[in-house]
Protein backbone atom coordinates (compact mmCIF):
# COMPACT_ATOMS: atom_id res chain seq x y z
CA UNK A 1 0.00 0.00 0.00
CA UNK A 2 1.41 3.46 -1.31
CA UNK A 3 0.07 6.88 -1.09
CA UNK A 4 0.08 9.48 -3.60
CA UNK A 5 3.03 10.62 -2.55
CA UNK A 6 5.13 7.21 -2.89
CA UNK A 7 5.35 6.27 0.61
CA UNK A 8 5.04 3.22 1.51
CA UNK A 9 1.73 2.05 4.48
CA UNK A 10 2.71 -1.31 3.76
CA UNK A 11 4.08 -3.88 2.72
CA UNK A 12 4.38 -7.42 2.99
CA UNK A 13 6.65 -10.03 0.88
CA UNK A 14 6.28 -13.94 0.19
CA UNK A 15 9.51 -14.58 -1.20
CA UNK A 16 13.06 -13.44 0.81
CA UNK A 17 13.88 -10.12 -0.57
CA UNK A 18 16.73 -8.61 1.89
CA UNK A 19 16.08 -5.81 3.90
CA UNK A 20 18.31 -3.69 1.78
CA UNK A 21 16.64 -4.53 -1.81
CA UNK A 22 13.16 -4.08 -0.52
CA UNK A 23 13.46 0.05 -0.14
CA UNK A 24 14.64 0.07 -4.18
CA UNK A 25 12.28 -2.42 -5.53
CA UNK A 26 9.42 -0.71 -3.61
CA UNK A 27 10.83 3.09 -5.17
CA UNK A 28 11.17 0.97 -8.46
CA UNK A 29 7.25 -0.38 -8.49
CA UNK A 30 5.78 2.57 -6.81
CA UNK A 31 7.65 5.23 -9.67
CA UNK A 32 6.00 2.90 -12.28
CA UNK A 33 2.54 2.53 -10.86
CA UNK A 34 2.40 6.18 -9.33
CA UNK A 35 3.65 7.99 -12.62
CA UNK A 36 1.10 5.96 -15.40
CA UNK A 37 -2.79 8.09 -15.83
CA UNK A 38 -6.10 6.64 -14.90
CA UNK A 39 -6.91 6.04 -18.47
CA UNK A 40 -4.11 3.02 -18.89
CA UNK A 41 -4.38 -0.36 -17.74
CA UNK A 42 -3.83 -1.58 -14.14
CA UNK A 43 -0.86 -4.20 -15.09
CA UNK A 44 2.34 -3.30 -15.57
CA UNK A 45 5.09 -5.71 -16.62
CA UNK A 46 8.44 -5.38 -14.19
CA UNK A 47 11.13 -7.02 -14.68
CA UNK A 48 10.02 -10.91 -14.01
CA UNK A 49 7.25 -9.98 -12.74
CA UNK A 50 3.55 -8.27 -13.36
CA UNK A 51 2.20 -5.39 -11.09
CA UNK A 52 -1.47 -5.37 -10.69
CA UNK A 53 -2.44 -2.17 -9.06
CA UNK A 54 -5.63 -0.15 -8.40
CA UNK A 55 -5.89 3.16 -6.97
CA UNK A 56 -8.64 4.41 -4.24
CA UNK A 57 -8.96 7.75 -3.56
CA UNK A 58 -5.05 8.56 -2.42
CA UNK A 59 -3.92 4.88 -1.91
CA UNK A 60 -2.82 2.52 -4.41
CA UNK A 61 -2.53 -1.23 -3.52
CA UNK A 62 0.07 -2.96 -5.69
CA UNK A 63 0.63 -6.43 -6.43
CA UNK A 64 3.36 -8.25 -7.77
CA UNK A 65 2.95 -11.67 -9.21
CA UNK A 66 4.77 -14.18 -11.22
CA UNK A 67 3.77 -14.63 -15.18
CA UNK A 68 1.30 -17.72 -14.10
CA UNK A 69 -0.85 -15.52 -12.13
CA UNK A 70 -4.61 -14.26 -13.40
CA UNK A 71 -4.01 -10.64 -13.20
CA UNK A 72 -7.62 -10.41 -12.99
CA UNK A 73 -7.86 -12.50 -10.46
CA UNK A 74 -5.67 -10.40 -8.52
CA UNK A 75 -7.07 -7.33 -9.61
CA UNK A 76 -10.25 -8.58 -8.23
CA UNK A 77 -8.26 -9.67 -5.00
CA UNK A 78 -7.46 -6.23 -4.43
CA UNK A 79 -10.49 -4.79 -4.26
CA UNK A 80 -11.66 -7.70 -2.16
CA UNK A 81 -9.28 -6.32 0.13
CA UNK A 82 -10.66 -2.79 0.07
CA UNK A 83 -14.01 -4.09 1.01
CA UNK A 84 -13.09 -6.12 3.89
CA UNK A 85 -11.26 -2.96 4.75
CA UNK A 86 -14.21 -1.19 3.92
CA UNK A 87 -16.34 -3.37 6.28
CA UNK A 88 -14.07 -3.26 9.16
CA UNK A 89 -12.94 0.47 9.52
CA UNK A 90 -16.27 1.31 8.05
CA UNK A 91 -13.90 4.18 5.84
CA UNK A 92 -10.46 3.69 4.77
CA UNK A 93 -8.56 5.96 4.85
CA UNK A 94 -4.37 6.33 5.05
CA UNK A 95 -4.58 7.55 8.81
CA UNK A 96 -6.83 4.06 9.65
CA UNK A 97 -3.93 1.51 8.25
CA UNK A 98 -1.21 3.51 9.75
CA UNK A 99 -2.44 3.32 13.52
CA UNK A 100 -3.95 -0.33 12.93
CA UNK A 101 -1.30 -2.05 10.77
CA UNK A 102 -1.28 -5.03 12.86
CA UNK A 103 -5.48 -5.71 12.35
CA UNK A 104 -4.49 -4.92 8.62
CA UNK A 105 -2.46 -7.27 8.87
CA UNK A 106 -4.28 -9.65 10.62
CA UNK A 107 -6.91 -9.34 7.58
CA UNK A 108 -4.26 -9.99 4.55
CA UNK A 109 -3.30 -12.79 6.60
CA UNK A 110 -6.73 -14.59 6.37
CA UNK A 111 -6.68 -13.73 2.86
CA UNK A 112 -3.47 -14.86 1.78
CA UNK A 113 -1.25 -17.64 3.38
CA UNK A 114 2.39 -17.99 1.79
CA UNK A 115 1.10 -15.82 -1.69
CA UNK A 116 -2.01 -18.02 -1.82
CA UNK A 117 -5.47 -16.96 -1.96
CA UNK A 118 -7.02 -19.08 0.93
CA UNK A 119 -9.86 -16.78 1.72
CA UNK A 120 -12.30 -14.25 -0.05
CA UNK A 121 -15.59 -14.33 2.28
CA UNK A 122 -15.61 -11.30 4.00
CA UNK A 123 -17.17 -12.18 6.93
CA UNK A 124 -14.68 -15.27 7.60
CA UNK A 125 -11.73 -12.94 6.90
CA UNK A 126 -13.25 -10.70 9.90
CA UNK A 127 -13.87 -13.46 12.05
CA UNK A 128 -10.48 -13.66 14.22
CA UNK A 129 -10.44 -9.88 14.54
CA UNK A 130 -14.18 -9.20 16.01
CA UNK A 131 -13.25 -12.28 18.55
CA UNK A 132 -9.88 -10.28 19.26
CA UNK A 133 -11.94 -6.62 19.43
CA UNK A 134 -15.03 -8.64 21.69
CA UNK A 135 -12.06 -10.22 24.00
CA UNK A 136 -10.21 -6.71 24.22
CA UNK A 137 -13.69 -5.11 25.53
CA UNK A 138 -13.73 -7.59 28.14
Amino acid sequence: MVNKQGQTRLSKYFEHVEIHKRTSLEADVIKSCLSRTKGECSFVEYKDFKLVYRQYAALFIVIGVDEAENELAVYELVHNFVEVLDKYFSRVVTSQIMFNLDKVHIILDEMILNGHIVETNKSRILAPLLVIDKMAES
